[in-house]
């Protein structure tokens, strides 16, 4: 589905992706792990056509995505939750979920209602707030907000930064819960940048550690060697 090859990216004469290369499958929760710096956020920026590569290969179902704007491979089915979420200011929570209905274009009037009653149905905390503004929601409804805005628009590839950073634990264990039922659907692939590794290690299929922009050792969450070997690996 993804194939992600020899990935080069530069900021000025920072050389921050240095031939990072992997492949991802619908059904998938894939971890992508490390410390701070190594290029997991510009992984995912770089898939998603906000950073552009300076060498390397991203095809889709064996299209290239090089060259695509950022809104031309959304409408492709890919999806990017930043991990500063980008809430619009002076929108309202329904108003943002309704901006990410134009990721899919073509979509009849009860196609898009069916898709925000979905989003309300899985974030009923948003239901209770649509006419609030989106500014003013706490840290943790703004991270669920940033995910159904994604979700709406109905992608196949959901990029996800850093989805618990600064949140409490019983919202912790909300995201937790959403990613498990997106998990449970089959058709989605989710790459996840997280640094709680030990919860993400709850959904994960596999994952990838980082290190100096490439991957140096991937394993599955199911082998108690890999995990050893992981956390042996981020934490030098």
């Amino acid at each position: 589905m993804l194939v992600v090859e020899d990935l080069h990216t530069h900021y000025g004469l920072s050389h921050i992706l240095q031939g990072a290369s992997f492949e991802g499958r619908p059904g998938e929760v894939i971890g992508l792990f490390g410390r701070n710096g190594v290029g997991k956020t510009t992984l995912l920026k770089t898939i998603a056509g906000w950073i552009r590569p300076t060498r390397g290969g991203i095809t889709l179902d064996g299209e290239s995505l090089a060259g695509l704007r950022p809104d031309q491979i959304a409408r492709r089915g890919l999806g990017l939750v930043p991990e500063d979420r980008r809430i619009f200011p002076g929108l309202t929570v329904e108003e943002n979920l309704r901006l990410g209905l134009r990721q899919k274009r073509g979509r009849s009037r009860a196609d898009a209602r069916a898709a925000m009653e979905a989003a309300y149905g899985r974030f009923p905390r948003l239901a209770e707030r649509r006419a609030q503004m989106g500014t003013t929601l706490s840290g943790g409804e703004q991270q669920m907000l940033a995910i159904a805005r994604v979700l709406v628009g109905e992608p196949r590839i959901l990029l996800i930064d850093e989805p618990t950073e600064g949140l409490a634990p019983f919202l912790v264990d909300e995201i937790g819960r959403i990613l498990s039922d997106l998990r449970s659907r089959g058709d989605l692939l989710i790459l996840l940048v997280e640094q709680n590794v030990t919860w993400a290690m709850d959904f994960t299929t596999r994952f990838h550690a980082v290190e100096r922009g490439r991957i140096v050792f991937s394993g599955s969450p199911e082998r108690p060697a890999d995990r050893r070997q992981l956390i042996e690996t981020i934490s030098v």
